[in-house]
């Protein structure tokens, strides 16, 4: 696990450390306009999440996780590189300009095609890693026994607090020396970083569990789907669990999964019409797309029942947008000075630190001290379950959002006051008197909102998938952080152009300056939203069932007695 966590540790501080700061990059050294620049990260954040289900499906289908990860590393490493080298060489970007305010030279074909080709490469890289690195690591872990799931619960959580740790430490020194010191040094230090990370990886090498990839993730699902569509009209068993077709799975790892009664209709594609449809030599389906196995259904109903409360969590996110837009301008029209008048002021995108710094302190705190308390009072191994953690974490958004208005609520009104008493205009005098530091409690809470619900919704999908479909489930979490980006954009579109233009003659609740606009009403509206989107996943978790095992003595036939010898590699060690 060193070797696991190590890599993921050096692999975010330098990918964060490379991205947080393009923006400025593309716009003083490449000469872009802000829109252009913003056009080509925008294309660059979304090829790049949408690279992870790419990276997923060639992991499941013919890969491996640790095949994944490995290219994953060097194709980011080759990026980060060619990223340092467009810095540090001169031919391969635009001349600083003449003057101050003077005209630019513009990047050259040459120049960007070289910045595009460490995109890509960057994207590959991320492609390989985000998907698989989690449920690589987890893998390490052997559910059938007592310590190994102990072990997944544990490592899920310190798995994010180091994760934290590194978007810390990239998002206040590598940025610092970026902005102030040098760009090739500032870029150098992430790619140096991202060595070490394949160093630590490539180390342990002889150490991994490595699980075999089995074929397309979802084409069980598929097949699942057309069989009980073709057997639509096949009466329905009297007893699903005893006469449904059953087969061994083919691989060990994968837990054997008990009949449930909901999606019912599904439990026709395990309906034997006649006995020529089963292959008596191995006992399997003569037809896939005609006749599945009891397990390929149930596994398709584990996906089914996933899907409802991913959609909540899309709308959770939302929240979480906003510290990255509407919090930094908050934090711009408030007293960012520290020390008084003549003191240190703190630029407003630091404030986004806040939530990392409330998670980091509060999950090793929920580690060692909370979960085993909670071990004792509910009987539990994990405490509470994953779905009331991710409930709490809900809530806790809905209160940082009304937090949010009320301390926007309070800022304007001392910026009104504060232009009233100078005798001033409201766009003469844009900063509130208000201290930016008010907005920490939103922030914390968002901070301890993200410790409940992302923590353990990556451990959700984790453990509700099937074993063989755990890379898709690691792009599930990505895909949905780029749909709540997307869901929040239109919600800012919608606000704006139904408030904006009003009868009173306003800006609208957006306005370019917050003082003239309404922006606690939008933080109240996201909040409005959260709570609804709460009780809608109240529901669904109500609904829910957990996945769950054959009974230990089928286990024991097939599963636990040949996990070790068919998934080790390099060795002989016993997984924990």
């Amino acid at each position: 696990m060193p070797f696991v966590i190590g890599n993921e540790t050096f692999e975010k501080l330098g990918s964060i450390g490379t991205a947080a700061n393009l923006m400025v990059y593309l716009t003083s050294v490449f000469h872009m306009t802000n829109v252009r620049a913003a056009i080509v990260l925008n294309a660059f954040s979304g090829t790049t999440n949408l690279a992870t289900v790419f990276g997923a499906f060639a992991s499941d289908l013919y890969l491996g996780r640790y095949a994944t990860v490995c290219i994953g590393c060097v194709a980011t490493l080759i990026g980060m590189i060619i990223l340092t080298l467009t810095a540090g060489v001169p031919s391969l970007h635009p001349p600083p300009c003449a003057s101050e305010g003077g005209q630019c030279a513009g990047a050259t074909r040459g120049q960007f095609a070289v910045l595009v080709l460490s995109f890509l490469f960057i994207v590959v890289g991320a492609g390989g890693i985000r998907p698989c690195s989690l449920p690589f690591g987890a893998d390490q872990f052997n559910p059938h026994t007592e310590s190994g799931r102990r072990g997944i619960n544990s490592f899920f959580n310190w798995y994010y607090f180091t994760l934290t740790i590194a978007v810390c430490g990239s998002s206040t020194g590598i940025i610092y020396v970026q902005s102030n010191v040098s760009w090739w040094i500032g870029f150098a230090i992430p790619a140096a970083l991202m060595f070490v990370s394949c160093a630590l990886f490539f180390a342990g090498a002889g150490l991994y569990v490595r699980v075999r990839p089995e074929g397309v993730p979802l084409a069980g699902v598929l097949r699942v789907t057309v069989a009980a569509f073709r057997k639509r009209r096949a009466p329905a068993p009297a007893d699903p669990a005893a006469s449904l077709f059953r087969t061994r799975h083919a691989s060990a790892l994968v837990s054997r999964l008990p009949y449930t009664d909901q999606f019912r209709f599904l439990d026709k594609a395990a309906v034997v019409e006649f006995k020529g449809e089963v292959d008596d030599s191995s006992g399997g389906a003569k037809d896939p797309w005609r006749l599945c196995s009891l397990q390929q259904v149930e596994e398709a109903k584990c996906i089914l029942r996933i899907l409802p409360v991913w959609g909540t969590c899309i709308v959770y996110y939302v929240a979480f947008a906003q510290t990255n837009t509407y919090v930094i301008l908050q934090a711009a029209q408030s007293d960012r000075r520290v020390g008084g008048a003549r003191g240190f002021e703190v630029p407003p995108a630091s404030f986004t630190i806040f939530p990392m710094l409330a998670l980091t302190v509060w999950i090793p705190f929920y580690d060692r001290l909370m979960l085993p308390w909670l071990r004792r009072l509910t009987g539990r191994e994990e405490g509470i379950t994953l779905l009331q953690r991710m409930g709490v974490g809900m809530v806790l958004s809905v209160v940082a959002m009304l937090i949010s208005g009320m301390a926007e609520q309070r800022r304007r009104e001392l910026a009104e006051l504060h232009a009233a008493e100078s005798g001033g205009s409201m766009s003469e005098s844009r900063v509130s008197p208000m201290s930016a530091f008010w907005l920490v409690p939103q922030l914390a809470a968002l901070g301890l909102s993200e410790a409940f619900n992302q923590v353990s919704q990556m451990e959700f999908y984790y453990k509700q998938f099937p074993e063989n479909m755990r890379s898709v489930a690691g792009s599930l979490l990505f895909s949905g952080l780029a749909l709540s980006s997307y869901l929040s954009g239109l919600l800012v579109t919608i606000v704006h152009r139904t408030t904006a233009g009003s009868a009173d003659g306003d800006d609208g609740w957006l306005a370019e300056d917050l003082n003239r606009g309404k922006l606690d009403c939008y933080y109240f509206v996201i909040g409005f939203v959260g709570a609804v989107n709460f009780f809608v996943f109240l529901a669904c978790a109500k609904w829910y069932r957990y996945k769950g095992m054959e009974e230990e003595d089928e286990q024991d036939a097939h599963g636990i007695d040949q996990w070790q010898p068919r998934s080790v590699v390099g060795g002989d060690q016993p997984a924990n």
